[in-house]
């Protein structure tokens, strides 16, 4: 297996509902984790993962962007104008045309946003997708659901931009554990349903740790959207099965809950990733977080 090393890239930034984003837990509990503002909305981050993985580079995911029209923009509570993600991948020293494979976890707008150019942009003509020389790696379901989503998440998906990743000539459709063409043997995929169906989840697995032992990180996405979620009963709002997500999420824990293993939070609004234990109460919590990585050695 190879190295690998992990950067967390910043995107856009928003505000949702506290009670949305908490699901069936009380406003007095999710409070104390996350304090709302006066519209009741918490902060949120919309952060990517750069794997650099023998001189290819990977982003997991792109965050929402910057591509809706300002009416939009204020309800979903994007107060940044400008394309965050490229700002910071530029800070990083990288320009969108150094990206290989962009793989996305599922298709909702806050997730594939950033694929789309800002708004302002749009106005001024650009209308194709971002990171021109990478390929875009999406799992079959989540492709379908976004294709012919239900009426009760059609509005979390960005009208016609399937089309344009299909038209695109560089779409790479995932349906098991591996893909031939993403980095077999140091990249790979699990998929989890309670979010949305089909969601699909990078797992990258290096060997180059302490005595040699594989270490991992897997990008948890919207099953464990940051620290306030670890907790088994926590769940949102927009999650389609509720249940299911809280078995999906014990599931996960089997496997990455341990010293070897790293979770990936695309939305916590202050760390990147941490590892998962269980307590003295028999829950599970985060630790040692890091909130910004840079490449960080798996």
């Amino acid at each position: 297996m190879s190295a690998v090393l992990i950067t967390a890239i910043d995107g856009n930034k928003q505000r949702l509902d506290g009670g949305a984003m908490f699901g069936n837990a009380p406003r007095a509990v999710w409070e104390k984790w996350l304090a709302p503002d006066s519209q009741g909305r918490i902060p949120l981050n919309c952060r990517a993962m750069l794997l650099e993985i023998d001189g290819k580079k990977i982003l997991c995911e792109t965050g929402i962007g910057a591509f809706f029209e300002p009416k939009l923009a204020e309800r979903y509570g994007v107060t940044e104008s400008t394309h965050k993600l490229l700002e910071n991948l530029t800070l990083a020293g990288l320009h969108e045309d150094d990206i290989d494979f962009v793989i996305l976890s599922h298709l909702h707008f806050d997730h594939a946003g950033g694929l789309l150019p800002s708004w302002a942009d749009q106005q001024s003509g650009r209308t194709d997708l971002l990171f021109p020389k990478a390929k875009y790696v999406v799992g079959h379901t989540a492709l379908e659901r976004a294709k012919s989503p239900h009426s009760r998440d059609r509005a979390s998906f960005i009208p016609g931009l399937t089309d344009k990743l299909v038209s695109s000539g560089r779409l790479i459709v995932v349906e098991g554990m591996t893909h031939p063409d993403v980095l077999p043997g140091t990249i790979s995929f699990t998929f989890t349903d309670g979010h949305t169906p089909g969601q699909m989840h990078t797992i990258a697995t290096s060997s180059t740790g302490n005595n040699g032992k594989d270490r991992s990180i897997v990008f948890a996405g919207d099953l464990i959207p940051g620290r306030s979620w670890v907790h088994l009963p926590i769940t949102m709002g927009y999650d389609r099965f509720p249940e299911l997500l809280i078995d999906e999420k014990s599931t996960l824990y089997d496997r990455f809950a341990n010293e070897s293993n790293w979770i990936f939070y695309t939305h916590d609004h202050e760390v990147a990733m941490s590892h998962v234990k269980r307590d003295d109460k028999g829950r599970f919590v985060p630790y040692n977080d890091i909130a910004t990585p840079k490449k960080f050695e798996l």
